[in-house]
């Protein structure tokens, strides 16, 4: 490592910094999906991240984290790499998408038939609940889907319902059978 360390000093100061950067940035979006795979049960992917970011720790950042209090500028390159990391791990997660969405909907008979409607040409399960709202009768609609179908199946039933639709979503960390779900 120290090898390393020495073709690094004979490199401009800016270059080195530049270079912290975006190591640090790679490592933290790994990590951050890595982390994100490890929640939602893709534990072999996650280990094969965890990987390659322990494989950039090693070899690039753990190096330098010596001279860090030493320069201040590396120190901020490194700050920023981090929190660039970061943003870019979620922003990424949240672009793939992974894992199980629930849709909890609950709407007048009318706008559910337009929703059941709507489900059933796209191929997907629900389970309907008649019950009780506060000024009428209302139906309670779930929905477990793939997170990535979440955002369009949502617009499309709001369009159906003319938005008069509560919707609640959350995350689905395992599930068992169910009709039209995808393995």
């Amino acid at each position: 490592m120290s090898e390393f360390l020495d073709t690094l000093r004979g490199i401009s100061p800016i270059l080195v910094c530049l270079l912290v950067c975006a190591a640090k940035v790679i490592e933290i979006t790994i990590q951050s999906l890595k982390t994100c795979m490890m929640v939602k049960g893709q534990r072999l992917k996650a280990a094969g991240l965890g990987f390659i970011e322990c494989t950039i720790w090693g070899l690039v950042i753990s190096t330098l984290i010596g001279t860090l209090g030493d320069n201040i500028l590396l120190l901020a390159f490194y700050c920023v790499g981090y929190a660039t990391g970061l943003y870019l791990g979620s922003t990424l997660e949240s672009k793939i998408a992974l894992g199980t969405s629930n849709l909890e909907l609950i709407a007048s008979d009318d706008s559910t038939a337009k929703i059941t409607a709507y489900l059933k040409e796209n191929g997907m399960g629900y389970t309907v609940f008649e019950g009780r709202g506060s000024q009428e009768k209302m139906n309670m609609i779930f929905v477990v889907l793939p997170r990535k179908e979440t955002p369009k199946t949502l617009r499309e039933i709001r369009k159906a319902c003319d938005g008069k639709v509560f919707v609640a979503v959350s995350e689905v960390s395992k599930y068992a059978g169910g009709y039209g779900m995808v393995k």
